[in-house]
């Protein structure tokens, strides 16, 4: 009776610890910092952008000045948003595209000339 007990509680505590493991390896690693904002003008050539001193961050590493862009010939203007144009965005993982268009403009869907054929 002992041994089946004994069984029983080891079973559960292999069911336990397989279905616990997998949850603990699957969580981020403690951030070592809450933000990095990206130093542009830093002459450290990283795989990345160099973080900025955080006592030198302002208000203006987290925002971006629109300048207006004329429109092509559809009426349409995109204007690509990433870590060169909002330092704060450094280690994010975040990128956006403003697309501007005129009264009357138009974005042309993407077509390729073979995509409806099979091979």
């Amino acid at each position: 009776m002992a041994s089946r007990a004994f069984a029983t509680l080891l079973a559960v505590l292999a069911v336990v610890g397989f279905t616990s493991v997998p949850r603990g390896l699957a969580t981020d690693p403690t951030q070592l910092q809450d933000f990095c904002v990206a130093d542009n003008n830093s002459p450290v050539l990283v795989n990345g952008v160099v973080c900025k001193n955080p006592n030198v961050v302002n208000a203006n590493d987290f925002f971006f000045h629109i300048v207006p862009v004329a429109p092509n010939a559809q009426g349409f203007a995109v204007t690509p948003v990433a870590v060169a144009q909002i330092p704060g965005l450094n280690t994010l993982g975040i990128s956006l595209a403003r697309i501007d268009f005129v009264p009357g403009g138009q974005n042309p869907p993407n077509t390729r000339t073979l995509a409806g054929r099979r091979s």
